[in-house]
């Protein structure tokens, strides 16, 4: 009996023996097989990635590659998309909203971008442009600034444009105070060089403005009120050469836009795109889905403020016993149209100026004469240097290359510091003058008003940056 007891337990003991050894081959096979799984998927995961990454990469280089490409990979356009773009032309108007129920628009700006050549244009209106039929006849109500506040319809303005100009404007954007300020703050602070000293306050509308000449960084409600400088309390008002009162404010103004698109088009600030076009939704008064700039906002990153050009509308501003005491501007109708085919329509002018084919041959005579009249060209152009860097030998660098190309280096000196290196052309020297200048010195923008220096006697002023080298 004992010894069948015994027999029956080890029995027992046994198969629970094999039992567990099966369990435990069980139990380590599943996570063999589970790794082996997870395997499978990670590298199935990763081929997807990789073809997706080359998809994506071979998109990217068909849009030009880049920033750009890679932003118009992103949304979507292929290489087709930025060839179909046309140039995009917006009425900007800015409007204060510090009177109640006042809405004039005392900037009034076509801007224009151009994603194939990377052209651009600010063309300023003056305010105070002449709308009416009889300029003996003129009342306040017959300016241009005054058109929306009497109609709130912006298209009246845009087609107020249309007939000074010539151009077919479709699009407005109406940028009200709120808006500025809060697009300035997040882009900025704005860097830029205050063309003159400004001190003016208007207690009933609350507005001080108060800057020094030089380079300042600027924040929103700084920009509202350097944009609507005109005189100060003395009655004093822009250098004559910069332009005085309304010209000199239009000058600023394009000239403050200039730097605001620099410094949005910045790498550091793509991923702020969002949220400016977030704002400019909730605050523009506009026709211009946003949609359509979103296309264009890829190719935008590729945009230089060198390409840009600006200009006002040319006229004169009659004596007040000529037009019922009333201020108007009087819109030149040949010279605008000269001005606005040169802007907006070069290959126009192309076409006039080229007769039998004689043009290559007057081009290479002129370039024979140019090189031997250089000099003596050069000699008559004085040229204000101003060092934004803290190595004083760069100044002294600056200004000996240029004396060997005969400039006249009138003043010299320091301003605050600023990363980059900006030539203000500030008495219509010619374009031709301005690229050899920035040639000779190898870096810069070049601005065609007064945006640095404190000679009023220089024609040009040169603002050394930390990007010369």
């Amino acid at each position: 009996m004992n010894e069948n007891k015994v027999n029956k337990r080890q029995k027992i003991n046994n198969k629970n023996t094999k039992n567990n050894k099966k369990k435990n081959q069980n139990t380590k096979q599943k996570p063999k097989k589970k790794m082996k799984m997870w395997k499978k998927i990670f590298l199935v995961i990763l081929l997807i990635l990789l073809i997706a990454g080359g998809v994506f990469a071979y998109r990217v280089y068909k849009n030009g590659g880049g920033l750009s490409g890679m932003l118009a990979t992103v949304v979507g356009h292929d290489e087709n998309t930025r060839k179909n773009l046309g140039e995009l032309q917006v009425l900007l108007m800015g409007v204060s909203t510090d009177q109640e129920g006042v809405a004039l628009t005392d900037t009034i700006i076509v801007a224009s971008y151009n994603p194939n050549t990377q052209k651009a244009v600010l063309l300023s209106i003056p305010r105070d442009s002449f709308t009416g039929k009889n300029t003996k006849r003129a009342v306040a109500a017959d300016k241009i600034n005054a058109i929306y506040n009497l109609t709130r319809d912006p298209m009246k303005t845009v087609e107020a444009v249309n007939e000074l100009t010539g151009l077919d404007l479709q699009y407005y954007a109406i940028v009200q105070t709120e808006a500025l300020i809060e697009l300035v703050d997040a882009i900025g602070p704005i860097e830029y060089y205050v063309p003159t000293d400004m001190n003016y306050d208007d207690t009933s509308q609350d507005l001080h403005i108060h800057f020094e000449e030089g380079l300042q960084e600027i924040d929103g409600q700084e920009a509202e009120e350097l944009l609507r400088f005109r005189k100060n309390n003395d009655g004093t008002s822009f250098p004559s050469e910069y332009g005085d009162n309304d010209i000199g404010r239009m000058r600023n103004q394009r000239e403050f836009i200039t730097a605001v698109v620099e410094q949005t088009v910045k790498l550091e600030n793509i991923t702020k795109l969002g949220s400016i076009l977030d704002i400019a939704s909730r605050n523009l008064i506009t026709n211009l889905n946003f949609d359509i700039l979103k296309d264009y906002l890829p190719y935008a990153v590729e945009f230089s403020t060198e390409n840009l050009q600006t200009a006002s509308l040319p006229g004169s501003v009659p004596n007040l016993s000529q037009t019922n005491g009333v201020s108007i501007f009087v819109v030149d109708e040949e010279e605008t149209k000269q001005l606005v085919k040169e802007l907006f329509y070069p290959e126009e002018l192309t076409e006039e100026g080229t007769t039998d084919g004689n043009t290559t041959n007057t081009a290479s005579n002129t370039t024979n004469t140019t090189s031997s009249s250089a000099t003596t060209s050069n000699s008559s152009v004085k040229i204000e240097v101003l060092n934004g860097t803290s190595d004083g030998k760069v100044l002294q660098e600056v200004v000996n290359k240029l004396k060997e190309e005969g400039y006249n280096v009138s003043r010299t000196g320091t301003t605050t510091s600023t990363s980059k290196t900006v030539i203000a052309n500030k008495k219509d020297v010619s374009t031709t003058t301005m690229n050899n200048i920035k040639e000779t010195i190898g870096v810069g923008t070049i601005s065609d008003s007064s945006s640095g220096g404190s000679s009023s006697k220089a024609d040009v002023t040169i603002i050394i940056g930390k990007d010369y080298q």
